[in-house]
């Protein structure tokens, strides 16, 4: 849900919630061309210009999508996730512009789009500008009894609101004048009590239409698995070379080293035994060296006090040794399944490492808990802000290593600070959670 909405009162919805009825029935507006030029575009279907016009006409139609898809989700909470299958990737030439036509052509999410397009503007006047609609025609009642009714019965004009005729004589009737008032402010009080459950309302109406399908579901469920499928195996490949690397140029070269002083000492046992015992306490130093190193490692690959205590206990150990303040509230009743846990700690544990480097912040506060099924790590700053997911600070590879357990990184860094990044991974509680000892 969208933070804005979550930091809105009751009362502040109610109040907010019709004047954006109101922009999203004047947003139909100019959607209804859209949807009127796709049809034109497609009345010129046999011919070629039909053909070329037909792709950009779609691209229009989806980005006015879009903007319903963005706002029904800011103001509502209702995500609705772009519907349109996967696109190939299109040679140059007209091979590559007649396929393009057909792959839009027949994507189911064309058309019901341009339908959300032609009927929107009439579904939003009963729906989500509904409420603005009673508003306005409450305070169009309270002008009447103000002034407006007699300036129209003094023209000698008359209209009806309610049941309320005004007339010649109209302004000087008490009980019409009363009436005109209590019907404005019914009208009035309806239109703000109304608004979020017409918002609502509108809001499943977008689910209906601009949401995917059944098929266009499966479609984005294989590609996004493909995608994730492939990361995960680079993340691997990559993990892999790395130990390979921290062996060969450590642990590795500290035990070969070792070998050959012990070769030597051999050799020197009889010759030279106290050269012999200097070497051989450079080799137990070099054994240490090489315990601590191979110890690194598998820290590297899976903390023990994550394998011991849990994401929970590792973050806050994580926090310990992290040259920020780091302030750590966990609140898990049980345990995530293990590579979950292990995905979690090593996102954090690289988002502290670029907040220490990059956000030139003082202090850092980390929320771990589970809800609705999610294991949800929110991790706050507050350092200068201005944080991309492109900005080179590896958040994208976060982004990836967690997209692999369909989870998801949301970010939200204004420049001033503070920088927020959630995290989200859908999980089941696997184990209970182990009390300290």
């Amino acid at each position: 849900m969208d933070a804005e909405l979550l930091r809105e009162t009751r009362l502040q919805r109610h109040v907010r919630t019709p004047w954006r009825g109101a922009k999203l029935g004047l947003l139909g507006i100019p959607a209804m061309f859209v949807g009127l030029w796709l049809l034109t575009v497609f009345s010129m279907i046999t011919s070629l210009i039909g053909v070329l016009l037909f792709p950009s006409a779609v691209t229009l139609l989806r980005n006015q999508a879009d903007v319903y898809r963005d706002l029904i989700g800011r103001w509502t909470g209702v995500r609705i996730e772009r519907p349109y299958l996967p696109e190939p990737e299109y040679e140059p030439g007209a091979h590559g512009v007649l396929k393009r036509f057909l792959v839009r052509f027949t994507d189911p999410a064309t058309w019901r789009d341009c339908l959300w397009m032609l009927a929107d503007p009439i579904v939003v006047l009963f729906t989500a500008a509904l409420p603005a609609l009673l508003i306005v025609y409450g305070l169009w009642g309270f002008a009447l009894a103000a002034f407006a009714g007699g300036v129209i019965a003094g023209y000698g004009g008359g209209e009806w609101y309610g049941w309320v005729h005004v007339q010649p004589g109209y302004e000087s009737d008490g009980g019409l004048l009363a009436t005109t008032v209590v019907l404005g402010a019914v009208f009035t009080a309806t239109g703000f009590a109304i608004g979020p459950k017409m918002m609502t309302v509108y809001a499943r109406w977008g689910g209906l239409l601009l949401g995917p399908t059944r098929r266009s579901e499966l479609a984005l469920r294989v590609r996004h698995l493909t995608e994730t499928r492939s990361e995960a195996v680079d993340a691997s490949a990559a993990e892999l070379r790395r130990i390979e690397r921290d062996l060969h140029d450590g642990a590795q070269a500290r035990l070969v080293a070792m070998g050959m002083s012990l070769g030597a000492i051999e050799h020197l046992l009889d010759k030279d035994p106290e050269k012999a015992r200097i070497l051989l306490a450079e080799t137990r130093a070099s054994s240490a060296k090489a315990l601590h190193e191979l110890r690194d490692l598998v820290r590297g690959i899976h903390p023990p006090v994550l394998a011991d205590r849990g994401i929970g206990d590792a973050v806050k150990a994580l926090a310990l040794d992290h040259p920020l303040r780091v302030e750590v509230t966990a609140d898990l009743p049980a345990r995530p399944d293990a590579p979950v846990e292990s995905a979690a700690y090593f996102a954090v544990s690289e988002i502290l490492t670029n907040a220490a480097k990059h956000s030139g912040a003082a202090r850092v506060w980390i929320d771990l808990r589970y809800e609705h099924g999610m294991l949800r790590i929110t991790v706050t700053d507050d350092g200068r802000g201005g944080a991309t997911l492109d900005g080179g600070t590896g958040l994208r590879g976060i982004e990836r290593r967690v997209g692999t357990f369909d989870g998801v990184l949301a970010l939200s860094s204004p420049p001033g600070g503070p920088t927020i990044v959630t995290l989200e991974l859908p999980c089941a509680l696997s184990s209970p959670k182990t009390s300290p000892s």
